[in-house]
């Protein structure tokens, strides 16, 4: 059974671009963990946030960077407009 994602994603070379819609539910942006150490780049946002676990949410601004370490709760709070980053991940 395949996951459904809050995001639609393209594979660019060794990165991937991925972009939450302006429609989505906010129910559907959870508490999550990932396996892999990752680094993000704000590639466009408008009032949209990021928290991770035991801090309070940052506002996303577009060139801004984040690292977020592997089993590190997180997760993104809506915002106007589509959330567009890049992940890519570190080994």
């Amino acid at each position: 059974m395949k996951k459904h994602l809050p995001f639609k994603q393209k594979n660019i070379d060794e990165k991937k671009i991925r972009t939450f819609d302006e429609n989505i539910d906010p129910i559907e942006l959870k508490w999550h963990r990932d396996k892999e150490d990752r680094k993000v780049k704000i590639i466009e946002s408008t009032n949209w946030k990021f928290q991770m676990d035991n801090e309070l949410p940052k506002l996303l601004k577009k060139g801004d960077t984040l690292v977020i370490p592997k089993e590190t709760f997180h997760r993104v709070i809506k915002g106007d407009g589509n959330l567009v980053i890049e992940v890519e991940f570190i080994d």
